[in-house]
């Protein structure tokens, strides 16, 4: 018999079942990219460590689960410091429409996401703070996508490879 699960840990799971969609999502439509191969690994780590999580909050308390994100999470934060120095001495507008702007935007997502799973160990299922949190970032990147995608302006500076995965 299973036991019922409450209105919190329903919406962590539901949030983390979201991410994980947006973050497999993000790796499909690396597939037109110059470095695709590169960029389809740094969103599917954090896609199935937040499935994980998602079908099961307490796996957060595992250590190769814990380690894995750490690792991911340290790899993402020196792309994107690597990325930042890159980039703002050349930007000359809006950081969407530079290819290392949207890469920075999706290291800084996953840096976030992960790094609330990860401080959900002490908590599985997520303090209020946290699900509110949780909440407003996992509609955050599709409310992105979407605006983007109805934006022609904003996608007509883009290179061929972004205007076609979807």
């Amino acid at each position: 018999m299973a036991l019922a699960r409450s209105p919190a840990e329903t919406l962590w799971r539901s949030c983390n079942l979201v991410m994980a969609a947006f973050f497999g999502l993000a790796a499909y439509v690396q597939i037109n990219d110059p470095d695709a191969e590169l960029w389809m690994v740094i969103y599917m780590i954090p896609a199935i460590l937040t499935l994980l999580v998602g079908l099961n909050p307490l796996i957060t308390g595992n250590f190769i689960w814990k380690k894995l994100t750490k690792l991911h999470l340290i790899l993402c934060a020196l792309g994107t410091i690597n990325l930042g120095f890159n980039l703002f001495p050349h930007t000359e507008g809006n950081l969407l429409h530079e290819e290392e702007g949207r890469e920075l935007f999706g290291l800084g997502i996953i840096i976030v996401w992960l790094s609330l799973c990860h401080i959900s160990t002490k908590n599985p299922v997520g303090r209020r703070v946290q699900l509110v949190v949780a909440t407003a970032i996992s509609l955050c990147p599709f409310i992105t996508w979407f605006y983007i995608h109805i934006n022609e302006e904003m996608r007509s500076t883009w290179p061929t490879h972004c205007k076609t995965a979807i």
